[in-house]
């Protein structure tokens, strides 16, 4: 299955749909993602912004999130941020702390002995208690 994007206006993802792989072949038995746009415009009656999105990542960096965003300067799709103070790497166009994940010991079977969250209020990572 093909997963495409719905943008609106600002390039925002306010959906996410599935297309059936033949859908997407070209008489070649290429996928095309124009094929698609052409489908999902047809379906809805409507003309709409959709990019091919990866459910592996394998292109466009990330898979497209609704509320997420798409950069067409990056060809890739940027989750939503999480956190005011977060920032975005932009190779992986991920949002990121700004402070590292604490180093945490692992116990006998390999599992973390602490865990943390996020506080946004003293922008540092807490104890989970």
């Amino acid at each position: 299955m093909a997963h495409f994007a719905r943008l609106d206006e600002y390039n925002s993802v306010v959906a996410v749909e599935v297309v059936a792989n033949e859908v997407i072949l070209d008489e070649t038995g290429v996928e095309s993602e124009e094929l698609g746009v052409i489908f999902l415009t047809s379906l809805h009656n409507q003309t709409g912004w959709y990019k091919k999105t990866s459910y592996n990542s394998s292109f466009r960096k990330n898979f497209a999130a609704i509320n997420g965003h798409y950069d067409p300067n990056k060809d890739a799709f940027i989750p939503p941020k999480r956190y005011a103070s977060w920032v975005l790497n932009e190779t992986t166009c991920q949002w990121e702390a700004p402070v590292s994940y604490p180093e945490v010991p692992l116990d006998a079977e390999g599992f973390a002995t602490q865990l943390y969250t996020w506080d946004e209020s003293t922008t540092n990572w807490k104890e989970v208690i």
